[in-house]
C-alpha cells in the first residue's frame, strides 16, 4: 500500500511539471510498466484529480488546472490569502528568497480552483502596487507566466519590446528566471536565431505557450550569461584592462554585472567593460584604486593617462593651500 502511495505522489508530481506526457515516457520515469501508468491514471481519477488523456503525436496525459491537492486543505479564502502573500514575498523579498515564494506561488496557483484563480487574478494589478519591490516593474502575473513554461520547458511565443522600443514577436524556448536585485531576466533559446537570449521580464508585453516542448539541449549558466550582457550592454564602447590579481579579487573589484572576467593565469584577469565614452571608462578605471593595464583601445588608455597625470598634478608640491600659493601657518612644538 504504501509503494502504491508512493508512486501515484510520484505520478502526479511528474504531471505537474510539464504540459503533458505519454504513458511510456511516464512508465520509464516511474520504472513500472505501461499497465501500472494506466491503472494509476485511473486511480488519481478516483480520487478528485483532472487526468486528460490527448490523442495525436504532441498527446499523452495532462494534469488539468485547477485539481484539488490534499493533503494541504484550504478554504477559498485561506488559499486566497495565501497566494496573495506569497505574490507580495516574491516581489518585496520578505522570506528573503524571492525564487522560493515565486516557485510556491506557481505551484499553488496552478491547482487553485478556478474561481479562486480568478479572483487572483482581479488582484494581480493590486499586486504591483505592493510597496518594496524595489522597482521590478513587473507584475506577478507575468513572472507566474515565465515561471510556469520554464517549469513545464514548454516552447512559448513572445511578445517584447526592446530597449530602442521595438515590438517583436517570435518563438522562444525558456529556461530559467534570475533576479539581479532590481530586475527580473528571462534566460531562453530564440528558436528561429539559434541563440540563448535573455529578456527583461517587465518589457514582455504577452507570453503564450504553445504546447510543444522546449529544446534545452546545452542550455547556458543563466546568471553568468545575464550578467555578461548586463555588463556589454548596449554601450558604445568597450576596454579591455588586465588585472594583476586572481579572478575572485577581480570580481570584488569589478562585479559581474559591471565587467566580463576571464582568468590571464593564476595572478591576473582580464576585464572587458563597456561604457559611454573614454572619459567616462578613464574615470571609472581611476577609482578602482589599484594597479592596472588598459589592453585595448587607445583613446581610452590615452584618456586614463591624462586623468592620472591631472590627479598628479594637482596634488604636488606640498598641501593644497601651498599648491595654491596661499600662506601655511605651521605648528611649532610646545615648549
Amino acid at each position: 500500500m504504501l509503494a502504491t502511495s508512493a508512486r501515484l505522489l510520484g505520478l502526479l508530481n511528474l504531471l505537474s511539471s510539464r504540459p503533458s506526457w505519454t504513458c511510456a515516457e511516464l512508465a520509464r520515469s516511474l520504472k513500472v510498466t505501461d499497465r501500472t501508468v494506466r491503472r494509476d491514471i485511473a486511480r488519481l481519477r478516483e480520487l478528485g484529480y483532472s487526468v486528460d488523456s490527448e490523442a495525436g503525436p504532441w498527446g499523452g496525459y495532462r494534469l488539468r488546472a485547477g485539481s484539488r491537492v490534499p493533503p494541504l486543505i484550504l478554504d477559498d479564502e485561506e488559499a486566497l490569502a495565501v497566494a496573495v502573500g506569497l505574490g507580495e514575498a516574491a516581489l518585496n523579498h520578505s522570506l528573503g528568497s524571492d525564487q522560493a515564494a515565486l516557485s510556491a506561488l506557481l505551484k499553488l496557483r496552478t491547482v487553485l480552483p478556478r474561481r479562486i484563480a480568478d479572483r487572483l487574478g482581479e488582484l494581480d494589478d493590486a499586486l504591483v502596487l505592493l510597496p518594496g519591490a524595489r522597482g521590478s516593474g513587473v507584475s506577478p502575473a507575468v513572472l507566474l507566466e515565465l515561471a510556469a513554461v520554464c517549469r513545464r520547458a514548454e516552447r512559448a511565443r513572445l511578445s517584447y519590446t526592446d530597449a530602442e522600443g521595438r515590438a517583436t514577436v517570435r518563438d522562444i524556448d525558456p529556461y530559467r528566471l534570475v533576479h539581479t536585485g532590481r530586475l527580473w531576466y528571462l534566460v531562453a533559446r530564440d528558436v528561429a536565431r539559434g541563440q540563448w537570449r535573455t529578456f527583461r521580464a517587465d518589457r514582455v508585453d504577452r507570453l503564450q505557450p504553445t504546447g510543444r516542448p522546449a529544446d534545452l539541449s546545452d542550455p547556458p549558466d543563466p546568471a553568468r550569461l545575464v550578467s555578461r550582457n548586463i555588463a556589454n550592454g548596449p554601450y558604445p564602447l568597450s576596454v579591455t584592462v588586465r588585472l594583476p590579481v586572481p579572478l575572485d579579487q577581480a570580481l570584488r573589484l569589478v562585479p559581474a554585472t559591471v565587467g566580463t572576467h576571464r582568468p590571464d593565469g593564476p595572478d591576473a584577469t582580464l576585464v572587458d567593460i563597456g561604457g559611454a565614452d573614454a572619459d567616462g571608462l578613464a574615470r571609472y578605471l581611476l577609482g578602482l584604486g589599484t594597479p592596472l593595464r588598459v589592453l585595448a583601445p587607445d583613446e581610452v588608455r590615452e584618456a586614463l593617462v591624462r586623468r592620472a597625470r591631472e590627479v598628479a598634478q594637482q596634488n604636488a608640491g606640498g598641501s593644497g593651500a601651498e599648491a595654491a600659493g596661499e600662506p601655511v601657518t605651521k605648528a611649532h612644538p610646545g615648549p
